[in-house]
């Protein structure tokens, strides 16, 4: 297993000790993969790409282009929110905010949400991206804000849960959770679902809040602490929770994958995994990134092993993205690549951002979007081909 030894930011955060989550994959004892040719690749699209200021700017930070309607919305570390239209990359609107943005965009109800290294949240108005309220929260936000029924879910690296009126941003509630003494940097983006707020934390454990009031509903461990150093005893939940109907889908670093019944927090199928990059899932699979880069096909039903593709090993992939007949991934070089959904062999590759892809590349439809951390966004499909 890649060791925390990889180009470690080790920062003090709220008396804890934060190790960088996003891996670079500089590892002098196993190498990144080198990429081979594809013999016969699927003809992938690119229908618009442009640029949204200075992307990441080699900062370790959260910032996910996200769809909202006709509209795409992505933000850049220098404080930029953009709004472009989805269908053609033409900017609508962007707003300078003079902030550090560490998280986002999230959107929902009429609002667009970010969230800062100074423990700030911006909400901006999805009609012409003027600023609506900011709020102050307990420390630096790097989990993607999330809304739900006028409620917006604030996820702080010092483990607290916050929800905010998206009226005002006046606080409602609380939830604070121990955090401990030794963490990857990083922090899992909850998922909302049905007045729930479904989240996991850097103790291994995964809990359910009532969006209305914070109260929390049920709290179930899918990782124990174990070993003799602090490095040993990492367990963080830093990949975000995926929901399919009743069931959240999660993974966690040095622990498990595993699926929790959301009506009672109950675990179903387990099984080893260690994962800080993330999930994806459709209709009959569940695909997870683990920590050496390995992308794996779970069955849905049961958890066994579908297939396992090892030829992009530690290349620091992003979580994967089921899109169509495929799972994309991205890499430390800006390389996306698509991977057969039905037996894991790299069909197409393209070049994006030459500093690399962190985010998560996002499919809506039969378009994928795909934001370096150099700042490209681009959009691509396989219509056509």
């Amino acid at each position: 297993m890649t060791r925390v030894a990889v180009v470690l930011l080790t920062v003090l955060l709220g008396g804890c000790s934060t190790i960088s989550g996003w891996f670079s994959g500089d590892d002098n004892a196993v190498p990144p993969a080198k990429l081979e040719e594809i013999a016969d690749p699927v003809p992938l699209k690119e229908l618009w790409s442009t640029d949204i200021g200075v992307g990441y700017d080699k900062q370790s930070v959260n910032l996910v282009p996200t769809v909202q309607g006709p509209y795409l919305l992505a933000a850049d570390r220098d404080g930029r929110v953009v709004e472009l239209s989805a269908e053609t990359g033409k900017k609508l609107w962007e707003t300078k905010t003079d902030t550090s943005i560490s998280a986002g965009p999230g959107a929902g109800g009429g609002l667009v949400l970010v969230g800062t290294s100074d423990a700030e949240v911006l909400a901006l108005s999805i009609d012409d991206g003027s600023i609506v309220w900011r709020a102050q929260v307990s420390s630096e936000v790097l989990a993607v804000p999330r809304v739900d029924v006028g409620v917006v879910i604030i996820q702080t690296a010092d483990g607290a849960i916050t929800g905010l009126s998206s009226n005002d941003g006046h606080q409602l509630w609380v939830s604070d959770h121990t955090v401990p003494v030794l963490t990857l940097r990083g922090t899992s983006s909850p998922a909302v679902e049905r007045g729930a707020v479904i989240t996991g934390f850097a103790s291994g454990k995964v809990a359910a809040l009532a969006t209305a009031n914070g109260f929390q509903i049920w709290e179930t461990s899918i990782a124990i602490p174990q070993g003799r150093s602090e490095l040993d005893r990492l367990v963080d939940v830093d990949a975000d929770p995926v929901i399919v109907g009743d069931t959240a889908y999660v993974v966690s670093y040095q622990g498990k994958i595993a699926i929790i019944d959301l009506r009672n927090g109950n675990l179903g199928w387990t099984r080893e995994m260690s994962s800080y990059a993330g999930l994806g899932v459709d209709y009959s699979q569940v695909y997870v990134t683990d920590v050496d880069s390995k992308v794996w096909a779970l069955s849905r039903d049961s958890g066994t092993s579908v297939w396992k593709q090892e030829k992009l090993h530690n290349r620091a992939l992003t979580a994967p993205e089921p899109f169509g007949s495929y799972v994309a991934v991205g890499d430390f070089e800006g390389y996306l690549h698509l991977l057969s959904s039905y037996d894991g062999h790299i069909a197409a590759r393209v070049k994006v951002d030459g500093k690399g892809i962190a985010a998560r590349p996002q499919a809506v439809g039969d378009v994928l979007y795909v934001y370096g951390k150099g700042g490209k966004l681009a959009a691509y499909t396989l219509r056509g081909g």
